[in-house]
Order: structure tokens, then sequence, then C-alpha cells
């Protein structure tokens, strides 16, 4: 149960990151005509920059110990091995690295605005894509939701 619970804690924090990055690329792209109607209300660049690393900075630790500590524990119970190269748990370690270069590239190169930006929306790009798109493309995930119902004897557990 703590293994998906951080997993959508981490989820959606990410995916809020994602937004608030998004939202920081149309307002940068408005220029001058986002100061002026709806746009005047958001807040500025500056500060969409810093909501998205925070929030972004606030998911990584969730979602490491979503997937790299809570998630082989369960996959060990459940499958008896750490790792089995299961499609969701090969996307959510490349999602965990997307996610790393992004807070690495912050703190120590410097990046922000526009580059740290599209990064963070690669990263929530291949969260999704391992949340939803992995359930349409792959049928060989171990993970219950991702593929055939579950036989009913094992609805009763």
């Amino acid at each position: 149960m703590i293994h998906v619970v951080s997993a959508i804690v981490a989820t959606g924090a990410f995916t809020l990151g994602g937004m608030t990055s998004a939202t920081y690329l149309l307002k940068r792209r408005r220029g001058d005509r986002a100061e002026t109607g709806l746009w005047a209300r958001v807040p500025s660049l500056d500060k969409l920059d810093l909501m998205s690393y925070r929030i972004h900075a606030f998911a990584f630790p969730v979602w490491t110990f979503a997937v790299l500590i809570t998630g082989p524990i369960w996959a060990h119970q459940a499958w008896s091995s750490y790792w089995n190269w299961d499609p969701k748990e090969v996307w959510a370690f490349i999602t965990w690295v997307v996610y790393a270069a992004y807070l690495h590239a912050r703190t120590t190169a410097g990046w922000r605005g526009r580059n740290a930006a599209i990064l963070a929306l690669v990263g929530t790009a291949t969260l999704w894509f391992n949340f939803i798109g992995i359930n349409y493309f792959s049928s060989s995930s171990q993970h219950s939701y991702a593929g055939a119902t579950a036989p009913i004897s094992q609805l009763d557990r």
C-alpha cells in the first residue's frame, strides 16, 4: 500500500510541476502580451520557474521512495525478485533518470527558464507514458492494472 500511495503522491506532484512548466512556456511565448488579460493574473516567469523547481524537488524523493525502495520490496514479495525488467519498472526508472537530470541541471549547471521547463515536460511525458502508454503498448507487464483483468480468485484478496 505504501508503494502505491507514494507513487500516486509523486505522480500528482510531478504532474502539477509539469503544468507549472507548461504555463511558464506559454507565458514566455506570449512575451509582452502576457501582461494583459488573464495572463496578468498568472505569476511572473521567475516565480513560475521557482514554483516548478520546488514542486519537482518535493516530488523527486517521494518518487525515489516509491520506485527504488518500496517498489522493489513489493516486487520481491509479489514476484520473488526485486527487479523483473517489467515495462512499468523500466519506465519508472527512465522517469527517475529524467527528473534526476532536471534537478542536477538546475542545481549544478544553473539551468533556469526555458531549458529547465522543457526538460521538466520531458519528465512529465515519460511519467504519463509509463502510467498510461505502457497499458496500451505492452502486454507483458506484471502490474495488475496494466493488462488483462485479474482472475476472480485474485479479486477476493
